[in-house]
């Protein structure tokens, strides 16, 4: 693993964030949505799907972790935020798939930072 974290398109931490997102974003399309819970659903998703390409291209990019964490936690509370928990389906898909980022963005903490550390010195 330590020759992969320094390599782009190779962390598997950061293709489970790009899944993650995009099965946030095609999720209105099988689940029970309203209109907010919709955009919500297709807009963290994205975000994640984003930031996840965004950590397969720059392996040292430490903060993106941060931010799918953060964009984890989000996605977890915007049922009760945006008022969508009445929509089980859509509820638990923000849910689930928030609680998910926030655990691969955490795994994948270490592998960035160690990524970084091998990076500064090329500079």
């Amino acid at each position: 693993m330590r020759e992969t974290s320094v390599r782009p398109w190779t962390r598997p931490h950061d293709w489970a964030e790009v899944v993650l997102g995009v099965v946030a974003v095609l999720s209105p399309l099988v689940l029970e949505t309203s209109t907010a819970a919709m955009w919500t659903l297709i807009v963290m998703g994205a975000l994640v799907a984003l930031d996840g390409l965004a950590s397969l291209a720059m392996p040292g990019m430490v903060y993106g972790e941060a931010i799918q964490i953060v964009l984890g936690a989000l996605l977890v509370l915007s049922p009760w935020v945006i008022g969508y928990t009445e929509l089980t389906g859509a509820a638990w898909m923000s849910w689930v798939v928030g609680a998910l980022t926030i655990i691969v963005g955490a795994a994948a903490l270490p592998v960035a930072n160690a990524a970084h550390s091998r990076t500064v010195g090329q500079h």
